[in-house]
């Protein structure tokens, strides 16, 4: 069971190892929304916390040989996120990512350090082969999303959120394989609600939840290559399950308006998955009180900036 105390000894774990990340007024004088500028952490994207958190574990429990690293599987961000950890602690790192990865995350794969594995179509695909190269070279398996410490990592976020902003009533986060919602709805239990916002083509927790478990969903959309887990992780289904969050989807449409508003109206250049989060507002898909005050993360900038334009 994922709780609070496991973030708690995360947070002290990584500290100084990774960036605190401002949590911003979208209207310093009237509004109740803040954004968690998350977009900004080390390796430009939150998993970067449960990384860390993961590889300093693994050294501190003996589970990890430095010489034969880690390995990772990833549409790209926890790719990204275990290399640039991997990197700064002196560990070897592969990372699997589907054919489909984006090509500016690849490229940064390599500028880290890492030994790029291209294989599938889907975050499945690598994850699989990923799995295979862990058990045969004996590197440390490192989850994009479920495994405690990934999850506890990320939700060293909301201790962030709860300490910026103590009286925040909503926290809304962006769902994909549920490490994020997993760790902020443990960090904030009994503090703060949380909405649980995914893609309506990828409806991972929402799906796990009218089925009573978690399920395969069809993987496809705009914010596929960051929030393409085929299903919620066994992690969050059981935090879900316990907190009990709003869940709402969300559609490309959406989605691609959210990343657009980041852009133009407060510069910030963000993927499709970290824009998810805002889209939950934006659209109406979640709609709060009149003083309900709100915290939205903003989990990721891994992306191609001319697609702003």
């Amino acid at each position: 069971m994922l709780t609070r105390d496991d973030v708690l000894a995360a947070q002290e774990r990584i500290r100084g190892h990774v960036r605190r990340t401002p949590v911003i007024a979208v209207d310093p004088a009237t509004s109740n929304l803040w954004l968690k500028c998350e977009f900004l952490q080390l390796a430009g994207v939150f998993k970067t916390r449960g990384a860390v958190n993961r590889i300093l574990t693994g050294l501190e429990t003996g589970t990890l040989d430095p010489a034969i690293g880690v390995v990772a599987a990833s549409g790209g961000n926890a790719g990204l996120a275990h290399a640039y950890a991997a990197a700064r602690v002196g560990v070897a790192a592969t990372v699997f990512v589907p054919q489909t990865a984006p090509a500016v995350k690849v490229a940064r794969l390599r500028e880290y350090g890492a030994t790029v594995r291209q294989v599938g179509q889907e975050y499945a695909e690598a994850y699989l082969a990923a799995v295979d190269f862990a058990g045969t070279a004996g590197a440390l398996f490192c989850h994009a999303y479920d495994q405690p410490e990934i999850a506890a990592g990320a939700g060293t976020i909301g201790e962030e959120i709860l300490t910026d902003v103590p009286d925040v009533d909503t926290i809304v986060v962006a769902v994909g394989g549920g490490g994020l919602f997993a760790g902020i709805a443990a960090a904030a239990e009994g503090r703060a609600r949380v909405v649980a916002v995914e893609p309506e083509r990828i409806p991972t927790l929402h799906s796990a939840l009218q089925a009573g478990q978690p399920v395969d969903v069809a993987v496809s959309g705009v914010a596929a290559d960051s929030l393409g887990a085929r299903r919620i992780g066994s992690i969050a289904f059981d935090v879900a399950r316990r907190t009990r969050p709003v869940s709402v989807l969300v559609d490309d449409e959406a989605i691609l308006a959210a990343r657009t508003a980041l852009w133009q109206d407060h510069r910030m250049a963000v993927e499709h998955g970290a824009a998810a989060a805002y889209a939950g507002l934006t659209s109406n898909a979640y709609r709060p009180a009149p003083d309900e005050r709100v915290a939205v993360v903003i989990c990721g900038a891994n992306t191609d900036p001319g697609t702003l334009a």
